[in-house]
């Protein structure tokens, strides 16, 4: 199992916890069934999926973030580099750049960007 890879409903839900952590399992079990319409063992089985996956904790009912979101989206970047362009950026933004033209703001906050990565 790709630990950064999730299938649509394991994102929504993911995405639910990271806007409610810390949250009670049982009150976490009420927002699905509402949102979603699942069973409390739908959402329990989910939420197992997802803290195998260390993404999100259950201490004692209490289901808080173990990866925050930034992190689980940068490892996921990390992972599509590599499998798709061999890890290289430059390949990526070549790719990108291709069939989306970048407006001059997005150029500048590349530069921007750069520049940072340089100095440090």
């Amino acid at each position: 199992m790709d630990p950064y890879k999730l299938g649509e409903m394991e994102q929504k839900f993911a995405d639910l916890i990271w806007e409610r952590a810390p949250i009670g399992s049982g009150e976490l079990a009420k927002v699905c069934e509402g949102i979603f319409g699942w069973k409390r063992t739908t959402t329990y089985t989910m939420l197992k999926r997802l803290c195998l996956r260390k993404l999100f904790v259950n201490d004692k009912g209490i289901v808080r973030v173990e990866t925050a979101r930034e992190d689980f989206q940068a490892a996921q970047g990390e992972q599509f580099l590599e499998e798709n362009f061999d890890g290289s950026l430059p390949r990526f933004l070549a790719a990108f750049s291709r069939r989306k033209k970048l407006s001059s703001q997005e150029v500048e906050e590349l530069r921007k960007m750069i520049e940072e990565w340089g100095e440090s």
